[in-house]
């Protein structure tokens, strides 16, 4: 048996296949090892969202070649699935595998071990049988794929070439999937997907039906559910209002804006404006004043003018979210946006990446003070450290891991985390 070291780079989604492989090596009797350890078989799961992400799988994969020249390197994710033949040029790659040939790996990778050929089937996108996959996160959260793929057709974007069309998981294979979780110890999960809202090809379930059966049928043990990143013109009233009748799921949403400038929301070919998301936003705010609000933006895509970043600027700042990810655009090959003209200089992307960034830091800070003296509930992932229902990590004295707790957020910090007191008895 081997010693395997993976890595990934990229998505949630990346993270959680990467977990259900490192699972099925384990299965086959291999011991898995740390990236920066001499390994036998090294696999790298690749992102190809930004040019940073190719230009880190190229510094990692030399990196592992000088470290350990025989071993086996193994390449997948979606720069594999892209451009295979940039990796093919490094040393020591032997395989490089398309996304929809990640549920063969583990089998692959033995018949390298037994220096066989191996069989990686490649099988059209309309044959794809859903692979449903999960992770953890400490030994309390777990991260649940119900949906991969993306139908829409943004103008910067690559997932949909990497990913292919939307397909998701049948909600009893994710009911079933749920209780394998539980019974692995596992308290809280995260839906994860590409386009989560966008469940339920091909089999017509739609997402909020998803929810109603995992509250009626889903394992009792879970104590919290959570969604991932989803699209604001599928996030419905009626999924917010299910979300509040029901007290497992977070009040925690994360909505990709992009863009604060409906003329740059245009160009992206996106699929709302500004005044859809800041009705969503407010939708939001108005069943749950505490919520934690994630905000994703790209800044200086071409055709971005000083006026334009403002508005986004001026847009954010005023609207009531908690935390914003921001991104200075990056061009992608074959996408319609790389071909665009009015290219806005990288030096300016970066700095307004970094104002933006400045605007995040203060929101999430206001945020956590708006919480302080209100109870929350938070989920110990450590005898210190969890995770309230709206995205505060708090430190907490004499917990116990695996406890579901209700704390008063106090006003005081230790190690960057505030401080929550643990009320009744544990």
């Amino acid at each position: 048996m081997a010693q395997i070291a993976l890595y990934t780079l990229g998505c949630k989604l990346n993270y959680t296949e990467t977990a259900t492989l490192a699972r099925q090596l384990v299965a086959r009797g291999h011991t898995l090892t740390d990236w920066d350890q001499r390994a036998d078989v090294y696999i790298l799961n690749t992102c190809t969202v930004t040019h940073q992400a190719e230009r880190k799988a190229h510094k990692l994969l030399r990196q592992v070649h000088r470290r350990a020249p025989n071993a086996l390197i193994v390449v997948t994710g979606c720069y594999a699935q892209l451009r295979p033949e940039a990796l093919q040029r490094e040393k020591g790659v032997i395989l490089i595998a398309k996304n929809n040939q990640k549920p063969y790996l583990a089998q692959a990778i033995d018949d390298l071990l037994r220096e066989r050929e191996p069989f990686l089937p490649n099988p059209p996108f309309k044959e794809w049988s859903f692979w449903p996959s999960s992770s953890g996160e400490g030994r309390m959260r777990a991260f649940l794929k119900v949906q991969d793929g993306c139908d829409y057709r943004c103008s910067f974007c690559t997932v949909p070439q990497a990913r292919g069309p939307s397909r998701s998981a049948s909600p009893e294979t994710v009911i079933q999937e749920l209780y394998r979780l539980a019974q692995a110890g596992f308290r809280e999960v995260v839906f994860t997907g590409i386009n989560l809202g966008d469940y339920g090809k091909p089999h017509g379930a739609s997402f909020l039906s998803l929810l109603r059966r995992i509250e009626a049928e889903g394992p009792t043990e879970i104590y919290r559910y959570r969604l991932s990143s989803i699209e604001p013109n599928l996030l419905s009233d009626e999924i917010l209002d299910f979300i509040a009748d029901h007290k497992r799921w977070a009040p925690h949403f994360h909505l990709p804006l992009q863009s604060g400038s409906n003329k740059i929301l245009g160009l992206m070919r996106r699929r709302y404006r500004r005044h859809l998301y800041e009705n969503r936003i407010e939708a939001i705010r108005r069943r749950f004043p505490l919520a934690g609000i994630g905000v994703d933006v790209i800044v200086g895509f071409p055709g971005e003018t000083e006026t334009d970043f403002r508005e986004t600027q001026h847009f954010l700042a005023d609207l009531p979210v908690s935390y914003l990810h921001v991104f200075p655009y990056s061009e992608r090959p074959g996408t319609p946006a790389a071909a665009f003209p009015d290219s806005v200089p990288w030096e300016v992307r970066l700095m307004r990446s970094e104002i933006l960034r400045e605007i995040s830091a203060r929101k999430r800070s206001a945020f956590a003070q708006a919480c302080v003296g209100h109870i929350l509930h938070v989920l110990l992932e450590t005898e210190e450290e969890g995770l309230t229902e709206n995205y505060i990590r708090v430190h907490v004295q004499n917990g116990q891991v695996g406890k579901f707790l209700p704390i008063l957020l106090t006003g005081e910090e230790k190690d960057g985390l505030f401080i929550g007191k643990i009320l009744g008895r544990q």
